[in-house]
């Protein structure tokens, strides 16, 4: 029986019965060392019978094998395993070391959060036969992948009849758990340590002997029987000296281990070492000469417990105490029989293990920490794989060669998530000497680029990634480095660099051999050009083909968005439909550290197209969400930014300004000023759909000047068009053809078919006469793109102006498609500015039929068009990072939402059409 515990228990037992009942549970259980935290884990296992239980403790020993804690975890839902899609199954089998039949070609395979996924899948498809409870202790003594595994899937349980459980030392964990429901649990008040003392020694203490205890240990329950027990501890606490539980602790623990003869603390360290197993233990005691068996005497003194083939100690600290009450020569001892025990086979664990044991430069085991290294970044342990590179790197005698590892650790670092270690790695190789101009120097200076980039740093990025094609040695290297050079510049909105990058390119082209670089060459330079309003459609075209010829581009998750950056720059109905299709193709396999940058690119396209808003309000929803969670600051301000835009569109004024603050301060922080450009548009065009005219032209002409300050002459991101409806309706006319005018020659000067098209209905918008040719060659002009909206947005000034030269019926056929189209799209603001030209022109207009989507969720909406595209429940869950349960909850409610009762029905109303922002119908009268 636990004493003083009733309320953690109460909040345990809670979480056990809702997830009985289906409702997913996960709670962290903090606190020091000692505090009870197992003991509460113990109890609630013992009272969930009925639970089935995956169980794992974090080793400290095993914490550099990648997914030790995970396989223990595990093991008994392995049978599960056939259960779940191939391709996690495949993954999560590869991490786990378990045969694959091709391990290498599983597609995402080498991402952790494939991994996570699949421990998700696995879980929740062991809970179908039955509540499950998922418990691990220790968490902070666990491997680095499993954790992250482990906290991915439980993160993302919602409906399952699963509980997670796990114990966690604090401060160390604290990090860990961020984000999960945490019960922090503190030492014991002194009428529960009274009555603890009393139930364990069987003696009542004296009220002065439990105060001076319990002062001194705060509570910890175990520093209290420790201590308790130790007459000399409990003498000296008397003189009221300031003492800390941890030393207090590791003392007792230390005298304990006095009591054992010295065999017996080398069988104990040996113990220590090799990390719980038996078989392992009694092969390094043979090697060192020492008997296993006295190890019993350990036991009987309560130091360890032998269970089930492990020795187990009965606390960390008691390990921590062997271990660092050990000599050095004796634990390096220690770790050289452990090496020599373990099969040749055993490569990760015989290499850490030699690591330990040797002080000097050598080759041999630095070699096998690299090989150990290979292995983890096969199995996506990336963390692991860092720590295995740079201790290689530090054992190794050669210098050349310790450089080599220090930039395959900071890799791996970056890969991992962990930039600031990378970047100490990466100041460790620099640090090493100085050598012959190599292609290690320049994948640094890349690398380097790359952390700057994600994080935010684009001004840091663009200046290193211009060192690495200075450094470059081949054409091909420098054409890669100067085109990420100029995809910086595109977010910095530096047009002036980004014009000189390009004829630096262009003067490449006679030397550059590879398709991709020949490819990424051009769609740059075409970029450049295209920002300085200096042509550049030409080259994009000419990059299409070769872009959809790369294969390698489809597998390189740094460049994956350059595949959609051809359509997004030409905005036409030709320019690179094919590649969209690879994206679409390419995108599920991608692993979830790519598709920040790929779902923000693939959802401005839906929402600059005339495919479906509602897709591209889940997309933004989730590169939004992702990018947080993987600290991609450049995507996360890009993307607010284009939901924004979105949300103005489609007439979400609190959305919109919501997401544009948020990417407003991204932005400003970073120099994204591409980002700040769309925001200003974004809120100007919103203000102008609210009758908000002034606002709208404030806002729009502060963008103009921004444009003009940074040079960035693309007519496409001009807001000239909006500008010039705004200064008509504040009656400054002069100020409105003036702007129509500059526009249109800038129009002329790019000659695409979306510019065109806006020029023309800007220049309609102010012409005195004759208006009708402008508007019908602008018509003309979208027919070629594929932004419904921007048409419907032509027919309606273009409906107007006929209304108000008093040609109704001629009005009538414009505004008809324009509210209709909006309708379709789901742009409320734009379609009530339509319904009411129609009544001017006599026509009966029914109130708007609401959107079905604005009642959903995002994480329904993502559900809903899963399975509305024909997924089954575990092919959405596996693509949403979700439970099958969970995923059936959320259609439910999706159900409950839209009135309907069957999968039919929802393909019927989100099928993925040309018209797809679904909506109730709303019916309309002609009128006179």
């Amino acid at each position: 029986m636990l004493v003083g515990r009733q309320a953690e228990q109460q909040a345990i037992d809670q979480v056990l019965a809702a997830a009985r009942l289906g409702t997913s549970g996960v709670l962290a259980i903090t606190g020091e060392a000692g505090v009870g935290k197992t003991a509460l884990l113990d109890a609630a296992m013992g009272g969930a019978t009925e639970m089935r239980v995956l169980r794992a403790t974090g080793i400290e020993s095993e914490r550099e094998i990648p997914f030790a804690m995970l396989l223990q975890l595990l093991r008994p839902a392995l049978g599960a395993l056939e259960g779940i899609p191939t391709a996690q199954a495949d993954a999560l089998a590869t991490a786990l070391a378990l045969p694959v039949p091709d391990a290498a070609a599983i597609p995402g395979g080498r991402d952790r959060f494939t991994i996570g996924a699949a421990a998700l899948s696995l879980i929740c498809r062991f809970a179908e036969d039955g509540p499950v409870a998922v418990v691990v202790d220790d968490l902070h003594l666990a491997d680095t992948p499993s954790v992250d595994a482990l906290l991915f899937a439980a993160r993302r349980l919602a409906a399952d009849p699963v509980v997670v459980l796990v114990g966690v030392r604090s401060p160390e964990g604290d990090e860990l758990v961020a984000g999960v429901q945490v019960l922090r649990v503190s030492g014991l008040d002194l009428e529960a340590a009274r009555l603890l003392i009393e139930q364990e020694t069987g003696r009542a203490e004296s009220d002065d002997r439990v105060r001076l205890l319990h002062r001194a240990t705060a509570g910890n329950p175990l520093a209290l029987l420790e201590l308790g027990s130790d007459r000399d501890v409990v003498e000296s606490l008397e003189t009221e000296l300031p003492l800390r539980v941890p030393p207090a602790l590791v003392a007792a623990f230390g005298r304990r281990l006095e009591r054992v003869d010295a065999e017996c603390r080398a069988a104990l360290l040996v113990a220590a070492v090799c990390g719980g197993g038996i078989r392992l233990i009694t092969d390094a005691c043979e090697v060192l000469g020492i008997d296993v068996s006295r190890l019993g005497e350990a036991e009987d003194g309560g130091l360890v417990a032998l269970t089930q083939g492990r020795v187990e100690f009965r606390h960390p600290l008691v390990r921590s105490a062997v271990y660092s009450g050990a000599s050095v020569q004796a634990r390096r001892a220690a770790h050289r029989a452990a090496a020599d025990a373990l099969p040749a086979a055993d490569v990760d664990r015989r290499a850490w293990h030699l690591s330990e044991a040797v002080w000097y430069a050598d080759e041999h085991v630095a070699a096998l920490l690299a090989q150990a290294g290979d292995h983890a970044v096969a199995r996506a342990a990336y963390s692991v794989a860092a720590g295995a590179f740079e201790r290689s790197a530090s054992l190794t005698p050669e210098a050349h060669e310790r450089r080599t590892r220090l930039l395959r650790a900071a890799d791996a670092a970056w890969t991992a998530g962990d930039g600031s270690r990378a970047l100490t790695l990466l100041d460790q190789r620099s640090a090493v000497g100085s050598s012959p101009v190599e292609d290690g120097d320049v994948r640094e200076i890349e690398l380097r680029a790359s952390i700057a980039a994600r994080s935010g740093s684009l001004r840091e990025a663009l200046e290193l990634l211009v060192a690495a094609a200075d450094r470059a040695p081949s054409a091909d290297a420098e054409a890669l480095a100067l085109a990420d050079a100029v995809h910086a510049t595109y977010y910095l909105g530096d047009a002036r660099t980004a014009a000189a990058l390009a004829d630096r390119i262009d003067a490449l082209q006679p030397r550059i051999a590879g398709t991709r670089p020949r490819a990424l060459g051009l769609m740059a330079i075409g970029m450049a050009r295209t920002l300085a309003g200096s042509g550049g459609a030409a080259e994009i075209r000419a990059a299409v083909p070769l872009l959809e010829a790369d294969p390698e581009l489809r597998h390189d998750p740094r460049r994956l968005s350059w595949l959609l950056l051809a359509p997004l720059f030409l905005r036409d109905a030709t320019g690179g439909g094919h590649l969209r299709g690879l994206v679409e193709e390419v995108r599920g396999a991608a692993g979830v550290g790519a598709l920040p940058a790929v779902l923000f690119h693939v959802a401005r396209d839906q929402s600059t197209t005339g495919a479906s808003w509602a897709r591209a309000e889940a997309n933004y929803a989730e590169a939004i969400r992702l990018a947080t969670e993987t600290g991609q600051e450049t995507e996360l301000a890009m993307s607010l930014a284009g939901a924004a835009w979105l949300d103005s569109r489609a007439g979400r004024p609190a959305a919109c300004r919501a997401h544009a603050a948020e990417a407003r301060a991204l932005c400003a922080a970073r120099d994204i000023y591409v980002g700040e450009a769309w925001v200003s548009h974004a809120v100007g065009d919103l203000e102008l759909s609210l009758g908000r005219t002034k606002a709208a032209v404030d806002h729009l002409s502060e963008l103009v000047a921004l444009l003009a300050r940074l040079s960035l002459d693309d007519v496409d991101l001009s807001p000239a068009p909006e500008l010039v409806d705004g200064l008509l309706r504040v009656n400054r006319r002069s100020d409105a053809a003036a702007a129509a005018s500059d526009y249109h020659e800038r129009a002329a000067r790019k000659g695409q078919p979306w510019a065109l098209a806006r020029a023309d209905r800007a220049r309609g918008l102010v012409a005195e006469v004759d208006f009708d040719s402008l508007f019908h060659s602008a018509l003309a002009s979208h027919e070629a793109t594929l932004d419904r909206f921007e048409t419907a947005r032509t027919r309606l000034a273009f409906g107007s102006r006929l209304r108000r030269a008093g040609r109704r019926v001629d009005a009538r056929t414009q505004l008809r498609e324009a509210l209709d189209t909006f309708d379709e799209l789901g742009a409320a603001l734009w379609r009530d500015h339509a319904a009411t030209e129609l009544r001017a022109t006599g026509e009966h207009v029914r109130a708007a039929g609401a959107s079905v989507f604005e009642a959903l969720t995002p994480q329904e909406l993502q559900v809903g068009l899963q399975l509305a595209e024909g997924r089954t429940t575990r092919e959405a869950a596996a693509a949403l990072f979700l439970s099958p349960k969970t995923i059936e909850y959320h259609l439910r409610k999706v159900y409950t939402k839209l009135g309907i009762g069957s999968r039919s029905e929802l393909a019927d109303l989100l099928a993925p059409t040309d018209r797809t922002s679904a909506k109730t119908p709303a019916h309309r009268d002609a009128g006179q």
